[in-house]
C-alpha cells in the first residue's frame, strides 16, 4: 500500500480568541547576538504570528531560537546570528494573547487515542516493533521520491560487515540524502576499507586482530597525509563503505567532531557552531530524519530539525526516528525536547539488515 501523507490542519483565525488577537510586539535588537528581553523562544511545532492583520506561519523552524519579522515574512533566527536593528518578537504566551500562536493539533491524526489505562503503552525492549518497521518501510519508498531524508549515524554501523554494507545498500538505493556523523563513523569506516577491522576488530568474525589497536590511528595518519577523505580513496584504492558511497554518490556528508576526537578526519568540522550551521542546512530541508546508535549527535540532530515542514506550499510532518539497542538512549531524545520522535529499542546491525532485505532488491 502507498505511503500517504496525513493532512494538515490549520488554526482557524475567524475564532475567538484568534480573531481579536492583537499584532505581535517586536523589539530591536541593541546588541549583535544578544537578544532583547522577554524575547519569544520557538518550539518543534508550527508556529504563526499576527503582522499587519495576517497571521504568518514560520517556515524552516527549529527548537530555541528567536523570531525576527521581515518586511513580508517571520524568520526563525539563532540568537547568536542576530544583528543590531533586527526586529525580534518578544512575548511568553503562545495561545494568541500576544500575537502568538503555537498550534500543537495540526496533525492530531497522527496521535492514536489512548485508553485512560492500559499496560504497555511506553517503548521498551518489551514493545513489539512490527508495526513500526511496517510504518518505516512505506514512509522510506514514499520519501526516497518525495522527501529529503537525513540520516545521524554512530560507529556501531560499520563495527559489522553486514551492517556496513546494509547501511551502503541503503545509500546506493536513494533512501539517504544526507548523513550527519562525527569522525568515529568515518574513522573506522575507513579502517574496515584498508584493514578489514573496526577499533581493531575484524568486521566478519569480531576478533581482535594482533596490534588492531592501531588500525584507526594508522588510517588517520594516511588520510592526513593524503590531504583530503577523496585523495585518501584515491592514494588507497578504496572502493567500499559509506564515506566512499556518500563521495561517489554526492551525497552530502556532515562530519562534525567532538572533544574526544583522534585525528581529526580532514574534512570533520571541528567548530562546533561551523557544525552546527553545516547541519540545519539539512535539516531545514528534513522530512525524515533517523538517528542511529548515537545519543548526543541524534540530540543535536534532531533539536535541529521541527515537527514540521513546508514543502511547495503544502505543511507535512517531519518523522524522526532513533534507534538504539539502550533504552536511555533513545529516551534521551525525547525528554530533550523532540516530543514527535518514534523511538526502537533494538541491536543496530539487525536494524539496518531487516531494511536493506525489505527495501533493497
Amino acid at each position: 500500500m502507498a505511503f500517504v501523507l496525513p493532512s494538515y490542519s490549520p488554526p482557524d483565525f475567524a475564532l475567538e480568541p484568534l480573531r481579536s488577537a492583537p499584532t505581535v510586539r517586536v523589539e530591536a535588537v541593541r546588541q549583535q547576538g544578544v537578544a532583547p528581553a522577554d524575547f519569544h523562544a520557538t518550539t518543534i511545532y508550527p508556529e504563526y504570528f499576527k503582522v499587519n492583520d495576517k497571521w504568518l506561519l514560520a517556515e524552516q523552524s527549529r527548537m530555541d531560537c528567536t523570531v525576527v519579522v521581515r518586511a513580508h515574512s517571520v524568520e526563525v533566527v539563532e540568537q547568536r546570528r542576530l544583528s543590531p536593528g533586527d526586529q525580534v518578537v518578544v512575548g511568553r504566551t503562545e495561545n494568541g494573547e500576544e500575537g502568538i500562536y503555537v498550534h500543537t493539533t495540526g496533525f492530531q491524526g497522527l496521535v492514536s487515542v489512548r485508553e485512560k489505562f492500559a499496560f504497555r503503552l511506553g517503548r521498551t525492549r518489551e514493545t513489539s516493533y512490527s508495526r513500526d518497521y511496517d510504518v518505516l518501510y512505506e514512509l522510506l519508498s514514499h520519501e526516497r521520491v518525495h522527501g529529503y531524508v537525513v540520516w545521524v549515524l554512530g560507529p556501531a554501523v560499520v563495527f559489522d560487515s553486514d551492517s556496513r554494507e546494509a547501511m551502503v545498500s541503503l545509500i546506493r538505493g536513494g533512501y539517504v540524502h544526507a548523513l550527519f556523523a562525527g569522525n568515529a563513523l568515518a574513522t573506522h569506516d575507513l579502517e574496515a576499507a584498508v584493514f578489514d577491522t573496526a577499533l581493531g576488530q575484524d568486521i566478519y568474525s569480531q576478533v581482535p586482530r594482533p596490534n588492531g589497536h592501531y588500525h584507526h590511528l594508522d588510517v588517520l595518519n594516511r588520510a592526513k597525509a593524503a590531504g583530503s577523505l577523496e585523495a585518501l580513496l584515491q592514494r588507497e584504492g578504496i572502493t567500499n563503505g559509506v564515506v566512499h558511497a556518500c563521495l561517489e554518490l554526492k551525497i552530502p556528508l556532515v562530519l562534525a567532531g567532538s572533544i574526544r576526537d583522534d585525528g581529526p578526519l580532514p574534512g570533520v568540522i571541528v567548530d562546533a557552531t561551523a557544525a552546527q550551521d553545516a547541519m540545519r542546512e539539512h535539516t531545514r530541508r528534513a522530512t525524515t530524519l533517523i538517528g542511529l546508535a548515537t545519543q548526543l549527535h541524534s540530540i543535536a540532530a534532531g533539536n535541529l530539525t521541527p515537527s514540521y515542514q513546508v514543502v511547495k506550499g503544502r505543511v507535512r510532518p517531519v518523522y524522526i526516528y532513533a534507534v538504539d539497542v539502550s533504552e536511555f538512549a533513545v529516551d534521551k531524545l525525547r525528554d530533550r525536547g523532540t516530543l514527535g520522535v518514534t523511538s526502537i529499542v533494538t541491536n543496530i546491525q539487525d536494524f539496518l539488515v531487516i531494511l536493506r532485505k525489505k527495501l533493497v532488491t
